[in-house]
């Protein structure tokens, strides 16, 4: 496998810029393009064999809807401007911890992703996925804004 770009989206403008910039340098630098969609999603629940089949169904709702609305469109939007190797996946968990799983399993060089406008108090309370994958990441990470 060739070494890579991960580029994180949630279908946010800043999300957009970053896919841009990610193309922009794996064109340059000769390497593939994996874009991804992370679905905030926690394994820990305490719930009964029904809820789990809910669950599941809800699982694959929203990785399908992340697929149609953010992945998919990022994809033929950078495919039909760039002749850079790319794929896209779509995964459930914590955003910054499934980024870096990422990387690993790509061979990931650089992680880019754009900085998400949240209130103050939010990111002090719960933080952000760029300062967590800054804390996390094994590669260099850029954060588009």
């Amino acid at each position: 496998m060739s070494a890579s770009i991960i580029v994180g989206l949630d279908g946010s403008e800043a999300s957009g810029r970053a896919a841009d910039a990610a193309a922009d340098a794996a064109r340059h630098h000769h390497l593939r393009l994996v874009l991804a969609c992370v679905v905030p999603w926690s394994p820990y629940a305490f719930t009964s064999a029904e809820e789990n089949e809910r669950r599941s169904i809800e699982k694959e709702r929203e990785a399908r809807a992340a697929r149609e609305r953010v992945l998919d469109p990022a994809l033929a939007r950078l495919s039909a401007s760039s002749d850079v190797e790319m794929e896209g996946v779509v995964r459930h968990g914590h955003p910054a911890e499934t980024l870096v799983s990422l990387a690993r399993e790509h061979d990931a060089v650089w992680i880019i992703v754009g900085r998400i406008g949240q209130s103050r108090v939010r990111t002090l309370l719960f933080g952000s996925t760029p300062s967590s994958l800054i804390q996390l990441s094994p590669v260099p990470v850029l954060v588009v804004p």
